[in-house]
């Protein structure tokens, strides 16, 4: 099995978190989103990975390179470097990955994560991922046939076609399919959005008669601004306290501190005269002194003193002295 993670966007939505780092490359309890997502794709799928492959734009750099390949090798999978440099859609984005589609294969965006619990249905030729939502107007949707089997595809309907809103992770029993499809989207010149869109190719499938069916998740996390990535990083750490998984660096040094869980300490952290929790992310190597922080994501070795923070984001090395709650700094910035 492989798994395509097509990444090029430097997520504007998200800055000035995204300014120094890529989306995908921001900690949700102490691990990057993408990481998150290709260990919950192979824990969903329950096979091995032989490889993953990651398309990213060129001017990245060597550090952020490296640690994809890093996540890769943690799944005992080979780790493939593609590069997108123009946002010509999601549909040329995957055929940056061309020499990999090849054989069984999931393609997933990287500015999401999901929990889900299903089997694959292997006599299938596509999986589509989908969430249950209130408001399917404002998605892309899939629509059933009569046997519960997916017969189209269609983008923000404005009359009721279903409410499973495509959460953008695919599984195809032979990538290569797709590749000759998307490659006929790219040579005849299909446009839609202004984009190459892979569901152009996913259309040309089903009218070849292929079988896509739907695959339910039970929660479906969005990264897309600060807000949300919060909310995600409060939901991560329910799940992840419910699953056991060790959350706090036995290197914390806590002095006249409380920590309320679930919450996410790194390595090395220092906490004076402080309250943390519930629900917070601190990343290595911060010094926190005289502060309350609830419902809070805060990157590495960050400086915090008298903050009482709520629903804040701050990035790397970034130093606050100062009684604002709500707030979104960036890596660097000093506000004191």
């Amino acid at each position: 099995m492989k798994i395509i993670v097509p990444m090029a966007g430097r997520g504007s939505r998200l800055r000035p978190h995204t300014l120094t780092v890529p989306k995908p490359l921001i900690p949700i309890a102490g691990k990057p989103i993408v990481q998150r997502l290709v260990e919950d794709i192979a824990g969903v799928l329950k096979q091995d990975i032989e490889e993953v492959a990651f398309i990213i734009k060129d001017d990245f750099g060597q550090e952020i390179e490296n640690t994809l390949l890093s996540i890769a090798e943690k799944l005992g999978a080979k780790g493939t470097i593609y590069y997108q440099d123009k946002p010509l859609g999601t549909g040329h984005a995957i055929m940056c990955a061309a020499d990999s589609l090849s054989g069984p294969c999931v393609i997933a965006y990287a500015d999401t994560l999901f929990k889900a619990d299903f089997t694959l249905d292997e006599s299938a030729d596509s999986v589509i991922w989908v969430k249950q939502v209130e408001n399917p107007e404002a998605y892309g949707v899939v629509q059933l046939n009569d046997e519960k089997e997916i017969s189209g595809l269609v983008e923000k309907p404005t009359v009721f076609i279903s409410d499973l809103a495509v959460i953008g992770i695919y599984y195809f029993k032979d990538a290569g399919v797709l590749k000759t499809e998307l490659q006929g989207v790219l040579d005849n010149n299909i446009i839609n959005g202004g984009e190459y869109q892979i569901n152009d190719g996913i259309k040309a499938m089903m009218e070849k008669g292929m079988k896509f069916v739907p695959g339910k998740v039970d929660e479906w996390m969005d990264c897309g601004n600060k807000n949300v990535t919060v909310e995600t990083n409060t939901r991560m750490l329910g799940f992840l306290q419910t699953d056991s998984e060790k959350l706090v660096s036995d290197t914390v040094d806590l002095e006249n501190s409380e920590i309320i869980p679930p919450c996410y300490i790194g390595e090395n952290v220092v906490l004076k005269n402080a309250k943390i929790g519930p629900y917070v992310s601190l990343g290595d190597g911060c010094f926190v002194e005289n502060a309350e922080i609830r419902n809070s994501l805060v990157q590495t070795r960050v400086i915090l003193k008298n903050a009482k923070l709520d629903n804040a984001m701050i990035g790397n090395h970034a130093r606050f002295d100062g009684e604002f709650t709500s707030v979104s700094i960036g890596d660097y910035s000093v506000l004191e």
